[in-house]
């Protein structure tokens, strides 16, 4: 795991001295992505500059270190990730006559590309990855990323330059960047609490979509490809979708499953796994005790707060499991501790509360062991999202009611008192309760004047929608959101819905949390539930081996009861958040004041003063809880003062 960036200068080129200062900067605004090494490699004639810094996982000798150059001459690669298979990659070029000089997985990939040609070598990768190789003879940069978009790779050509890295502050330190704000990405950000792909909070600076090749010539052409698509996945899955039993789903599963997180315990240095004590987590926790003699390191921290907390679910796992299990509890004072930091951890706005005790999670997790397996991806693939069965059961209010009825319901749940009916909930016996009812009740009142499920489905992920959002004069990009044709080719609505999250919120916010949460303290975080063979898997089963009788993840939890008791882990979903909406009101009150005063909208000249301070007034009263809407001005308005200068806005 590391961090990769570089640039190539098409037009007006700088000498080598030049060249090397500029790449050793962008290198060390991203140090803390691989404190183990520094590494630059530079070709002055045609003006490329590649630079990595090194989180060393695999071979820890100096054979491993990176910018790495083929055993021909001809290719330079920075590599930012793992392969998880290979070793099979390099038992095949073996066969082929292939010389190592190291045990690394940079190697093999870059002697792959040598031997088989980029594309194919890629096709071939199991991982997750985000790279650029260099072509010396064709004279072109290829830059690539993983199959599910696990790992970040940004780009941009400005001023005759092409720019990339692993995050945005590399890009931004080259002294030919020009950070203008996107408005429309703006807009797209208070929808939905991240910047969706491809765009970026820049304009003239993108994403490259998980599952993509760019291949960049001499001239700054580029062409954008997909090597793997889960559309294509999804689409093949439709239309000869396996016809199993039960049991054979299971026990497909439960093999594929179990190659994933044995070839990802793979590593050189100490492996963990994060343990929430959820269905995911769980799961791959017991398969990978499962798998190993020794104890299993396993990590869960917990709140004092009704609620929010799930440790003591994790440490009944992990005593049944028999890990070694660390907990922390963390207090207010700890996790407020983290808020002012966030802008330099995410460097575009990032409206995720969860990436509060994400960090902290990691931070424990650092102190005793460099890499770490978590349960991300399964509510995406299996259909695990409570939202998923919420959405159904609003589409069965006949839409055929009249618009005004359904207007004066709508008014009237808006009427609800929010904040009081979510302390209520709180304290209904467990297999009553239900997490933020007043806000999922208002939620579900503004959601009964839409027409039609994919609508209903976009205002119920929205935070902000089109009517009230506060940034002035904007036009949001639109995305598979707004993708008519979806809904005939995948007509299911629950499958709909998990496709919709996979290409967009899984990438966007889930994994971007994990990756700048992980990489801040320079711990590798895996997703063996990502695995495209996994994803490939899960699209294949019938949807009612994924959700069935009111329950997600199905065929999840079968595989898991083999190892865990299902009183373990069957309990409502609670999610990993934190109390945001009372710290708002109590402790992180003067900071949200300062942030949302009047005179501070105002003077950034992108958001509506009026729109905002009015809910601020809502959310102190106690009536409404506006706690998601408000987190992301807040971070909004961080970031701003953080990175973006006021003519640039």
């Amino acid at each position: 795991m590391c961090g990769i960036a570089g640039f190539w200068q098409f037009a007006k080129r700088t000498s080598a001295a030049e060249m090397g200062a500029v790449a050793q900067a962008m290198a060390a605004s991203i140090e803390h992505r691989g404190p183990d090494g520094r590494g630059c490699w530079i070709d002055e004639t045609v003006g490329v500059a590649l630079t990595h810094l090194r989180l060393a996982i695999i071979d820890l000798s100096p054979l491993g270190a990176q910018p790495m150059t083929s055993g021909n001459g001809r290719f330079v690669i920075v590599f930012n990730g793992e392969l998880y298979n290979y070793k099979d990659m390099r038992h095949d070029l073996e066969g082929d006559g292939i010389v190592f000089r190291s045990e690394s997985d940079t190697e093999v990939l870059l002697e792959a590309c040598a031997h088989w040609g980029i594309r194919r070598a890629i096709e071939k990768c199991n991982g997750m990855f985000a790279l650029a190789i260099y072509d010396r003879a064709e004279r072109h940069l290829i830059l690539a990323r993983d199959h599910m978009g696990i790992k970040p790779l940004y780009w941009a050509m400005m001023e005759g330059n092409l720019l990339f890295g692993s995050e945005l502050k590399a890009l931004r330190t080259h002294p030919r960047f020009e950070a203008r704000l996107d408005r429309a990405a703006a807009a797209s950000f208070f929808r939905f609490a991240y910047v969706p792909s491809p765009a970026t909070i820049y304009e003239d600076v993108r994403k490259l979509p998980p599952g993509h090749i760019m291949t960049v010539e001499t001239d700054g052409s580029y062409d954008i490809v997909p090597y793997w698509s889960l559309a294509d996945v999804a689409a093949k899955a439709l239309v000869s979708r396996r016809r199993i039993s039960d049991q054979d789903a299971v026990d497909g599963l439960e093999c594929v499953l179990r190659d994933a997180v044995a070839r990802q315990m793979v590593a050189d240095v100490p492996v963990g796994v994060l343990l929430s004590g959820g269905i995911d987590s769980s799961t791959v926790a017991a398969l990978a005790q499962a798998q190993n003699r020794q104890q299993v390191r396993s990590f869960a921290i917990g709140f004092h707060v009704d609620g929010y907390n799930e440790a003591d679910h994790a440490a009944a796992v992990a005593r049944h499991l028999g890990t070694e299990h660390t907990e922390l509890y963390v207090d207010a004072a700890m996790a407020l501790d983290v808020v002012p930091r966030l802008p330099q951890m995410y460097d575009e706005p990032f409206g995720d509360c969860s990436q509060i005790p994400t960090h902290l999670v990691s931070a424990l997790t650092r102190r005793h062991v460099t890499v770490v397996l978590s349960g991300d991806g399964g509510d995406e693939l299996f259909g695990g999202y409570e939202r998923y069965f919420h959405a159904r059961h609003l589409t069965r209010i006949p839409m055929a009611m009249p618009v005004t009825a359904r207007r004066l319901l709508a008014r009237l749940l808006a009427r609800l008192p929010m904040q009081a009916l979510d302390t209520a909930s709180a304290h209904l016996p467990s297999r009553l309760r239900l997490q933020r009812l007043g806000t999922k009740l208002s939620k579900a009142g503004a959601m009964l004047t839409e027409r039609g499920h994919d609508m209903l489905y976009r205002r119920l992920m929205s935070h902000w929608t089109e009517e009230d959002n506060p940034v002035l004069d904007a036009q949001e990009h639109q995305n598979v959101f707004w993708d008519a044709g979806l809904a005939e080719r995948v007509p299911h609505f629950t499958e709909r819905m998990q496709f919709i999250d996979s290409v967009t919120y899984l990438p966007d916010d889930i994994l971007v949390k994990v990756d700048r949460a992980s990489m801040s303290v320079a711990l590798e975080a895996r997703v063996p539930l990502l695995d495209p063979r996994v994803a490939a898997y899960a699209w294949s089963l019938a949807p009612h081996q994924r959700v069935r009788g009111g329950m997600g993840k199905w065929v999840l939890r079968q595989v898991l009861y083999r190892h865990v008791p299902p009183a373990l882990v069957d309990r409502p979903k609670m999610g990993f958040g934190v109390p945001i909406g009372e710290w708002l009101r109590g402790p992180l009150r003067e900071w949200c004041e300062d942030l949302l005063s009047e005179r501070s909208l105002a003077a950034g000249g992108i958001l509506r003063p009026n729109v905002i301070r009015a809910r601020w007034q809502e959310h102190l009263s106690g009536r409404v809880n506006w706690q998601y809407p408000l987190w992301d001005v807040l971070m909004f308005e961080s970031w701003r003062r953080a990175w973006l200068r006021p003519s640039t806005a």
